[in-house]
């Protein structure tokens, strides 16, 4: 994810590699991002964020498991006038200020559809970042789509059971119905091809017609119709319960997570 929103900054000249420093423990990956991106990769942490000006942000990027030893590689090393943004699952920004001795601290959450530039990205801060700054958390998690501003944490949890965690539902709907058009006979790619442009076309279908899901869905069902049978067979099957349960359970595994 680090490496997207890279890379969409790149893309949409918000910056310029050489204003764009990273970090990462081997070698030949430092050597990699360094020839793709043209920015400059330490192998320690620490290094990284002394490159960077006293008003620069800092983007914590790491596996939820893994920020401890952040802590310990920046504890002291970070300016209490950079802005430190986080997209760590979990991560609560109390932790973070402390951890870090930063009280400029932004927790953001984007999804899988950031990689191509067509992501959500929900994201909260604390009371000290200032307007100015929230303008430059806005632009920096725009080249990963749209982002949007919520009130509390725990609107981030929410965000991570529904937008992050989103795209899993997703696929696996479209794992789904790819499987059943190959049942029916079709080879796997025309039954791919054939998912994903409905999928795709519905999605901005809806988005274009403003209208509500009920409304859209009513629109293409039809008494006594293919449409009508297979709505029949998901609520049988509880297809809505499902999902809910799902995200629900989602949204509790975030708020465990910041616990920890």
């Amino acid at each position: 994810m680090a490496e997207s929103m890279v890379a969409g900054l790149l893309r949409q000249e918000i910056v310029g590699g050489d204003q764009i420093v990273a970090s990462h423990p081997r070698s030949d990956r430092r050597q990699e991002l360094t020839s793709i991106h043209g920015i400059e990769c330490f192998e320690h942490n620490a290094d990284a964020v002394k490159a960077l000006p006293d008003d620069g942000i800092v983007l914590l990027c790491v596996k939820p498991q893994r920020l401890g030893g952040v802590f310990k590689d920046l504890a002291g090393i970070v300016k209490p006038t950079q802005l430190v943004v986080s997209i760590i699952a979990g991560a609560r920004i109390e932790k973070i200020s402390e951890a870090l001795s930063n009280d400029l601290v932004v927790r953001a959450m984007p999804n899988t559809p950031s990689q191509i530039g067509k992501g959500m990205t929900a994201w909260t801060c604390s009371e000290s970042v200032d307007d100015d700054r929230k303008l430059q958390v806005r632009t920096m998690l725009s080249a990963l789509g749209k982002e949007l501003h919520v009130e509390t944490e725990n609107m981030i949890d929410m965000a991570t059971s529904l937008s992050a965690t989103g795209p899993t539902y997703i696929f696996m709907v479209m794992e789904a119905m790819t499987d059943a058009g190959v049942h029916l006979g079709f080879s796997r790619e025309v039954s791919k091809e054939l998912v994903q442009q409905t999928m795709l076309g519905s999605v901005l279908f809806a988005m274009e017609s403003h209208k509500h899901p009920a409304e859209l869905r009513n629109m293409v069902t039809s008494p006594g119709g293919t449409s009508a049978e297979a709505i029949y067979q998901m609520e049988k099957g509880t297809l809505r319960t499902v999902l809910s349960k799902a995200i629900h359970a989602a949204y509790k595994r975030a708020v465990e997570l910041g616990k920890k």
